[in-house]
């Protein structure tokens, strides 16, 4: 079997789903940025890096899918929590329904 072929076919899928894990991990908490990537590698097995996922947060900012607050820490630099919007929990709903149709259309 070719296995680097299988292992690359599994990297770009796992980014092009980037944005569904982003929304799905939100639905539940807000997080900060590298929490994120931090949440993505232990919930998803997704390593990714921070030139890849705030880039990623700011077209789902301007889409309206996410919004942010900054929130002030005990060591005085104030950290910026995303959180998902209202459109954002819309589309992440049709995102899911889309994948879950393509998975039935597998079987």
């Amino acid at each position: 079997m070719k296995q680097e072929f299988l292992k690359n076919w599994d990297t770009q899928m796992k980014k092009g789903l980037l944005p569904l894990f982003v929304l799905q991990l939100l639905q539940t908490k807000e997080c900060y940025g590298y929490e994120i990537i931090q949440e993505l590698k232990s919930v998803f097995g997704i390593d990714v890096n921070e030139g890849t996922i705030y880039p990623l947060l700011i077209r789902l900012m301007k889409e309206g899918l996410l919004q942010h607050q900054w929130v002030e820490q005990a060591s005085g630099i104030p950290r910026k929590y995303y959180t998902i919007s209202t459109e954002g929990k819309a589309v992440y709903a049709e995102m899911k329904k889309n994948i879950e149709l393509n998975i039935q259309n597998l079987k």
